[in-house]
Formats: C-alpha cells, sequence, structure tokens
C-alpha cells in the first residue's frame, strides 16, 4: 500500500554531507530559434535568430538551480569520454555541483540535445548515447547514505535505472532520505504504469508537468483530476502548469500557486528550476504552500536568460518574488512566514 501523507518520511536530518543528491542525465543543448514555421528539407538551408551551447538535462538544470539555491548537491550519473562530456563536467562543477559520480563512459557518447524553439513552444531532438547504459550501480551508496534527499529525472530515458530506481529510491529511504522523481516525457508514449508503479511506492514527491500528470494518468480533462489520480498511487504530487502556475495534490487536498508575470525569454529548463525551487524549499523546512509558491517563482525567474541554468535564481531573489513576502522573514532557513499567497481547497 502507498503511504498516507502523513506516514511519508519527515525531513531528514542536516548532519550530512549533501542535501541534494540528484539522479539522471547531463547533456550539451544546442537551442536554435525562433525556427520557421515549417522546416524545410531536400538540402535547403534556413537561418534562424540565435543560437546557445548550453548545459542541458533535466537532472543537470535541476541541480544546478538547487546549488543556486543554496544546497549543497552531488550529481550520479553518465557521460561519455569525449568533448561533450568534458564540457558537461565543467558545467556542473563551475555552478558548484559535486561530479564525483559522475560517471565517464570509456565506450558510449555523451548525450546531445538540439531544442527548436518557437515562442514559448519547442521541439526537441535527442541522440541519448550513454543514457540507456546509466544504471543503478552509477548511485553509489555512499551517497545514498551521505545526503538528506535523492531526486530523480528523465525517468522513461534511462531503462535500466527506470527497472531499478524502485531499489535505489527504498534505498535512500532506508538510510533517512526523502525522495522526488520527474518523469519528464516518455518517447516511446508508453507511460508504463508497470514500470512506474513500484517507484511512485517509494517516491514522496512526483512533479510532472499538466501534460505529463494527464499522459501518466489517461485523464484527458482537468490537471487536479491527473493529480488525484496520481496522488492515489502513492506519492505528494506537484504538477508544473506553465502560465497557470502549480498546484499540488496530498491525497485529500489541491494547494494552487500562481506563476510570476514574466516577459520569458526562454523557457527551457523552466520545469527543472521549479523542481528545485521545490525540493529546496521543502528541506529548508517549508510548508507546502510555501514551497509550492517559491517553485512556482523560480521556475517562472529562469526564463529571463537564454538555456535552462543562466538566469536561475539565488533563495533570497526567490523568496523576495513570492507573492506576500516580507523581506526579512523571507530569508529564513528554518521557513518562510507570511509568503504564501496561495490557498488550499478541498478535492
Amino acid at each position: 500500500m502507498p503511504p498516507a501523507p502523513s506516514d511519508r518520511p519527515s525531513n531528514p536530518p542536516f548532519d550530512r554531507p549533501f542535501d541534494l543528491l540528484v539522479v539522471g542525465d547531463a547533456n550539451p543543448d544546442v537551442v536554435l530559434g525562433p525556427v520557421p514555421r515549417d522546416l524545410a528539407y531536400g538540402q535547403r538551408e534556413q537561418l534562424v535568430e540565435r543560437a546557445d551551447l548550453v548545459l542541458g538535462g533535466s537532472a543537470a538544470i535541476m541541480a544546478c538551480g538547487a546549488a543556486r539555491l543554496g544546497l549543497r548537491v552531488a550529481f550520479a550519473g553518465r557521460v561519455g569520454d569525449d568533448p561533450a562530456g568534458a564540457f558537461v563536467r565543467t558545467a556542473l562543477t563551475a555552478r558548484g555541483v559535486d561530479t564525483s559520480a559522475l560517471t565517464t563512459d570509456p565506450e558510449l557518447a555523451t548525450p546531445l540535445t538540439a531544442v527548436l524553439t518557437r515562442g514559448a513552444d519547442r521541439a526537441i531532438l535527442t541522440a541519448p548515447g550513454c543514457l540507456a547504459a546509466t544504471g543503478p550501480g552509477d548511485v553509489p551508496d555512499a551517497l545514498l547514505a551521505g545526503t538528506r534527499h535523492v531526486h530523480a529525472a528523465s525517468f522513461f530515458l534511462m531503462p535500466r535505472l527506470a527497472g531499478a530506481l524502485a531499489e535505489v529510491f527504498a534505498r535512500a529511504r532506508e538510510l533517512g532520505a526523502t525522495t522526488s522523481l520527474d518523469t519528464n516525457d516518455d518517447p516511446s508514449g508508453r507511460w508504463d504504469p508497470e514500470l512506474l508503479d513500484p517507484v511512485l511506492n517509494v517516491t514522496d514527491q512526483l512533479l510532472p508537468n499538466a501534460a505529463e500528470a494527464r499522459a501518466l494518468t489517461g485523464v484527458a480533462r482537468g490537471v487536479a483530476e491527473a493529480a488525484a489520480a496520481l496522488a492515489r498511487r502513492g506519492p505528494l504530487v506537484v504538477v508544473k502548469n506553465s502560465a497557470e502556475g502549480a498546484l499540488a495534490h496530498d491525497g485529500t487536498r489541491v494547494t494552487a500557486a500562481p506563476a510570476l508575470p514574466v516577459e520569458p525569454l526562454d523557457t527551457v529548463g523552466a520545469g527543472d528550476s521549479f523542481d528545485a525551487g521545490f525540493v529546496a524549499a521543502v528541506l529548508r523546512g517549508l510548508g507546502l504552500a510555501d514551497a509550492l509558491a517559491v517553485a512556482a517563482v523560480c521556475g517562472s525567474l529562469s526564463t529571463r536568460g537564454r538555456g535552462g541554468t543562466e538566469a536561475q535564481p539565488t533563495w533570497d531573489e526567490a523568496v523576495a518574488r513570492v507573492p506576500g513576502a516580507g523581506a526579512s522573514e523571507a530569508r529564513g532557513v528554518t521557513g518562510v512566514t507570511g509568503i504564501t499567497g496561495v490557498t488550499g481547497v478541498s478535492a
């Protein structure tokens, strides 16, 4: 049986080397756009206004966002023995993420993603490289024992890790850590519940976007209905809903937070920055409504720059933009008082 909300682990202790271990994908992103309405084949060359080479991968962007927010972050995953892998390792290290558990694959290439942007939308093309080889052996037990929280991302891109993630999360919980998962998209379109459900049984926080929440449940209507269906499968469900903000469902109640109005420059990685904000807020001891509000601000502010990491906010920058935040009380480490600006409603 999935744990009831009251049975979920409380905040783990501070006396560990790391606050957060992030497990998953890390790769360069080549972001191009805005792309023409129709891409022309037949060896036609088309021009775009801009191209950027940036750090990508949902897990890597989330790790950088959490480090920017002041958490002590370690990363476990896999890159190739190639210039792209060196780029990834350097970029993570420069942003304060420990990469001692970032394995170098001696044979397979580093994943590489091309992101084609058009307004707020984007198409994503990924060559998975060594992602398929990423597995539970890339997650050292010593790191599980040395962190307060374990987050995994891009579940469906790493089949070896996905098949063993329930055991990894169960071990993390046994060692006193809490867990979270952002599945991201499933390129196969299967959204396999038999693969996912054992993981949800040992996941404290599930962090899909609205489209993913619907796909994971087959619920085509309201986001809250999809969140409720996922919450019945075990975790606290926190759904990112673009300009509509976000909502959380704990199995009995819905809590909502608005997005921060910004003029987005690039929305790549906004959901991963949201994840970082939510996990950081929870680990600082904030309640659900406050954590959701901080996360929504983190996701919004990240869209001010190119790529997923350039504009990620610090903790002070984030809480200062939460509706109703008091400048001094919002910076507290153990909680944010008076910044909710959100309401919990029965559902």
